[in-house]
């Protein structure tokens, strides 16, 4: 009897190795007890990119290096890939361009990712601690915007070392299609801060009813002229953020927020709290934005008229998912060329 028991387990132990699902643990008196294999995280396969070299007229100082920062996140990390491409792809000088990526773990898939898809390509990862964030957000109307994450730029300056002066801070969810050095050479006169900015938006939409109604809240906005600008393309004077404590007077906002629910959209508004109306204006060109469509729906638009250095998929729809259903929006197959996804098949290389 006790051998066909030892042999009934150890053919349980076999199989249990076979599906490779479950751990096996045995204890005294034969008891049987399963451990949950974790989970791990999913990154998809990327074809690596070309190599990008500098033109002849490129500096090779670190005087010339053009900062670039961007959020890096599984679930948008293939956003993140045709982002760095296109900007890459466009750029004169792409051997200057430095990238910092802000991500919530040091994962060594993620980064084992970066390095095969770019193998040239300059590049700093940080970790951002969610906790100092954690306890101040509040509910939004779309659940991707309550993400630690997404409140990371906010404390950009104090993650890039010291010695960056000035960096352009991007969504993952665009692509650029003209030369980033335009953009960082934008003068940000005594200005903390330039992004473009659209004046004929309804600023107050921005804003709840107890915002409006505080007979003390909206004086915050005496002696300026504000204007809706989008955080998904800034250019920041790193210095003076700093000296100014502009991520205290943000987090100030943010605390007024959990006590009166003064916006309903994520880490928009305690920017434009902060700051609307105080900015340098960068030309809409460097933001075809809506491309996603609103933060409820997503539902398809068009391109706004005009020339266009950056288009920007911000709302809920996001280009690879809707070419993925096979539900693309037109302006969908405008980021397709960028895609590096292994898998897909809408590229300029297939």
């Amino acid at each position: 009897m006790a051998f066909r028991t030892s042999h009934l387990l150890g053919l349980l132990f076999f199989f249990l190795l076979i599906i490779n699902q479950i751990s096996f643990i045995t204890t005294t008196n034969f008891r049987v007890g399963v451990i949950l294999k974790p989970t791990f995280l999913h990154v998809p396969d990327f074809r690596e990119a070309p190599a990008f070299r500098n033109g002849r007229d490129c500096g090779s100082s670190a005087t010339d290096r053009i900062h670039v920062a961007m959020t890096l996140d599984a679930n948008y990390l293939r956003g993140t890939m045709a982002a760095v491409l296109s900007i890459l792809q466009h750029s004169t000088c792409p051997e200057d361009v430095m990238f910092h990526f802000l991500c919530v773990r040091h994962e060594p898939v993620v980064f084992s990712s970066i390095k095969s898809t770019f193998p040239y390509l300059n590049f700093k990862l940080y970790k951002f601690d969610v906790h100092r964030v954690r306890g101040l957000i509040s509910k939004s109307i779309r659940q991707a915007l309550d993400q630690p994450l997404n409140y990371a730029r906010i404390y950009l300056p104090d993650l890039i070392p010291i010695d960056v002066k000035r960096v352009i801070y991007l969504d993952s969810d665009i692509v650029i299609v003209d030369d980033i050095v335009k953009l960082w050479r934008v003068d940000l006169g005594d200005k903390v801060l330039a992004a473009p900015e659209y004046c004929q938006a309804n600023f107050t939409t921005y804003f709840t009813s107890t915002f409006w109604d505080d007979s003390e809240l909206p004086k915050t906005f005496d002696g300026r002229k504000p204007c809706y600008f989008n955080t998904g393309v800034m250019i920041v004077d790193v210095d003076k953020w700093r000296c100014g404590n502009y991520t205290q007077k943000v987090e100030d906002w943010m605390i007024v927020q959990k006590q009166k629910r003064i916006y309903h959209l994520g880490s928009l508004p305690p920017f434009l709290l902060t700051l609307a109306g105080d900015i340098t204006p960068v030309d809409h060109r460097w933001n075809q934005h809506g491309l996603g469509g609103d933060n409820i729906e997503g539902k398809c638009r068009s391109l706004h008229p005009g020339p266009i250095s950056l288009l920007h998929w911000s709302g809920k729809g996001k280009p690879w998912l809707r070419l993925d259903s096979r539900k693309p929006c037109t302006v969908d197959h405008l980021w397709a060329p960028y895609d590096l996804y292994r898998s897909s098949r809408h590229s300029f290389e297939e």
